[in-house]
């Protein structure tokens, strides 16, 4: 059984076509048999993808964990997999998200969700001052915190009481926030699922630019990544605190394709 890898501004997913895998495949097991590191490949997620036909491309994620989450980063490196739909701009259905995704010179775009439910929220009461903070749904919760200079947050002990904390039922993933110049910023990523940091949280950096860009700080941002792959973000408003065409764009690499065990069957 092959299982192809790609990454997304540093983040790498497996990615397995439905009609390839096993009866008893089961992506949670998958997923936390796969994904780990130092006893796996470690994996920042597995996709499972439908072939391509009519109606939007469809396809599930799963976390580290074993969680099924919407991926925004996964979903674009997706589009550079072999089998995958051909043309401009592709129609997908990504865990039951409507997105969108379009090829384009620095990489892959990709329109994240929107209407009813989707957008920046009332910061939930954890304590932090609501001028250097904010919180948003884009197909998962963020948490995103303005700070000095990114580098020196031990995002180790920070993140993770916020992660878990009982104000936001279910946890949010949490990002760290320095902006550099107008139009351009820094951030760092703890990724619930993961339950670490990662190179570039795609729906953090999507959340985090909104809230710059809601405060007044336009409408295209560049975020640096701890990946050194920057990511651009872009974004119009269907209301004060509901966004419309908010595009994540950045770079995916193709890494290739493994066979796996037959271990791997009997998950």
């Amino acid at each position: 059984m092959i299982v192809h890898l790609a990454s997304a501004s540093g983040n790498v997913f497996a990615y397995l076509w439905a009609d390839e895998v096993p009866a008893t495949f089961d992506g949670s097991r998958w997923a936390q048999a796969l994904c780990p590191r130092g006893t796996a490949l470690g994996l920042d997620g597995i996709f499972l993808l439908q072939r391509p036909g009519v109606g939007p491309w469809r396809m599930e994620h799963w976390d580290l964990d074993g969680a099924s989450t919407f991926c925004s980063n996964g979903t674009r490196a997706a589009l550079g997999i072999p089998g995958a739909p051909e043309g401009a701009q592709v129609e997908v259905l990504s865990n039951g998200q409507s997105v969108q995704l379009r090829r384009q010179p620095e990489g892959v775009g990709l329109r994240l969700p929107e209407g009813e439910g989707f957008g920046l929220k009332p910061l939930p009461a954890l304590g932090l001052d609501p001028a250097g903070a904010a919180f948003g749904f884009v197909g998962n919760p963020q948490l995103v915190l303005r700070v000095p200079s990114v580098k020196d947050v031990d995002l180790a002990t920070l993140a993770p009481p916020l992660r878990f904390h009982p104000a936001i039922p279910g946890g949010t993933n949490v990002n760290v926030l320095e902006v550099l110049a107008p139009g351009r910023a820094r951030i760092r990523s703890w990724e619930r699922g993961v339950e670490g940091e990662t190179l570039c949280c795609g729906t953090g950096c999507s959340v985090a630019a909104a809230w710059l860009a809601a405060t007044g700080g336009g409408t295209t941002w560049h975020l640096e990544t701890a990946s050194g792959d920057p990511v651009t973000v872009s974004l119009a408003w269907a209301a004060p605190d509901r966004w419309t065409n908010l595009w994540l764009s950045g770079p995916i690499r193709v890494l290739g394709a493994l066979e796996l065990g037959s271990a791997f069957a009997q998950l």
